[in-house]
């Protein structure tokens, strides 16, 4: 079992416009709602990939009401949310289908009390014992501890369960001071924590931080990876138009994925990358298209760096 860990459940709302326009009123042509939060966007297409995954986190709420009646659906995917008394927060992505372009909102969560943290750091210990990989996906909801990711990597290293660490500022700078296996930042989130935009340069200062291997995503650039056995570059054929939502994410599951069935290195970019730019091609985050997918396996391009 794989087990994703999203502090900060929500529920993603998408809107779809002919063309976003400030200041002006739009009539919206299509609307989605998909339970989200980084890691179970992980854990669906994990799940789309034949892998059996738990979510974990916090969820409360008409929202998290919403969230949890829509996960149940969500076939290969178990259900180990921690219910809290504040409300799931929403995620609004609009996207303009005439440039593809996507703007996103993103509320800031429920308040998560200490007896409620307590209770997860308890849950997430028992959940541990039957997990093969964990990923700590996205952001922390006002009240958890800013240092909370590198106690659970630590909680997972002492389990002898690989760890990949997905998230961004101080949670990230000390998160990997824990040493994850893997470190996804995107190229903001690594320039952020190391003070350069030189993404080779970057990758060595962060590994140096304290984790096994980087995995830098660059955007329609790719993947840049620093590993224990080399450095890569994974590359898509074109850049992909639609919304991005979600296309992170699903790298996350690309790699994680891999790293539970011990591919090479370079056959997890490739999937990840592959998955990656599928994303953007489906309507929602957390999905993408299979079709494009199993075209992209084949003309994803990864050279040694």
């Amino acid at each position: 079992m794989i087990l994703t860990v999203t502090p900060n459940t929500a529920l993603d709302i998408t809107y779809r416009v002919r063309s976003l326009r400030p200041h002006t009123a739009h009539r919206v042509t299509d609307v989605t709602e998909r339970p989200g939060g980084k890691g179970l966007n992980v854990a669906r297409v994990l799940a789309a990939l034949g892998h059996e995954v738990t979510v974990t986190g916090f969820t409360g709420g008409v929202t998290g009401r919403a969230l949890r009646d829509q996960l149940a659906d969500t076939p290969g995917v178990v259900d180990a949310l921690i219910p809290v008394e504040g409300a799931t927060r929403r995620t609004i992505a609009v996207v303009d289908t005439t440039t593809g372009d996507a703007t996103q909102l993103n509320e800031p969560g429920p308040e998560i009390t200490p007896a409620e943290w307590s209770a997860f750091q308890e849950a997430y210990e028992v959940l541990l014992r039957s997990a093969s990989a964990v990923a700590l996906c996205g952001s922390l909801p006002p009240g958890v501890p800013v240092g909370a990711y590198a106690g659970l990597i630590r909680a997972a290293r002492a389990a002898a369960v690989p760890v990949l660490l997905d998230t961004s500022g101080e949670p990230l700078r000390r998160g990997i001071a824990a040493r994850p296996d893997i470190v996804k930042p995107n190229a903001d989130e690594l320039a952020e924590l190391t003070g350069s935009h030189e993404p080779s340069r970057a990758t060595q200062d962060a590994r140096r931080r304290g984790a096994r291997a980087i995995v830098a995503s660059l955007g329609p650039l790719g993947l840049l990876a620093l590993t224990p056995e080399g450095r890569w570059h994974a590359t898509p054929p074109a850049r992909e138009h639609g919304n991005p939502t979600g296309a992170g994410d699903s790298a996350v599951a690309g790699l994680l994925s891999g790293l539970v069935e011990q591919l090479p290195w370079p056959d997890r970019l490739t999937r990840a990358v592959a998955l990656s730019a599928a994303t953007v091609q489906a309507p929602a985050a957390g999905e993408f298209d299979r079709a494009a997918y199993e075209k992209l396996l084949a003309r994803v391009s990864v050279t040694a760096a």
